[in-house]
């Protein structure tokens, strides 16, 4: 039997099954003690042109800039990081990874942005990725 070409609705069924993915969990699928909460994964390379990012400079980026931001809590990890530039070259560099819980307002979006901003300001990066997801939390 010939293989047939996807059908015309191959594409926005995939791409809706995909949006459906990133739309919050529907009303009554947490659990009653949790709740409707964001989780931003921040991924934050640490080569610039100044040289590596070093630990204190991060401790000084996480009290100064995250904490304020963020004062119920956050967690930090190191990671091995690799991403394609701009120029299309292969990256690889160490990288910190900042894992954010936090409500899905204006304000918590607005201070995911800034923070993404004042990293790459502050350490000369061309970018810094940032992976969104709602999630069921409980304390």
């Amino acid at each position: 039997m010939p293989v047939r070409p996807l059908s015309g609705l191959a594409v926005p069924l995939c791409v809706a099954l995909l949006a459906g993915c990133a739309a919050k969990p529907p009303a009554g699928s947490c659990a009653p003690q949790e709740t409707v909460m964001v989780n931003d994964l921040i991924f934050l390379g640490t080569d610039s042109p100044a040289g590596q990012v070093s630990e204190q400079a991060w401790e000084d980026f996480l009290r100064e800039a995250v904490t304020p931001r963020f004062p119920q809590g956050l967690t930090a990890w190191r990671a091995a990081g690799q991403w394609r530039g701009n120029d299309g070259s292969i990256v690889k560099e160490p990288s910190f990874v900042l894992d954010l819980v936090h409500p899905d307002d204006p304000v918590s979006e607005t201070a995911v942005r800034e923070l993404q901003a004042e990293y790459k300001t502050r350490f000369q990066q061309e970018a810094t990725m940032r992976v969104r997801q709602n999630a069921c939390v409980s304390f």
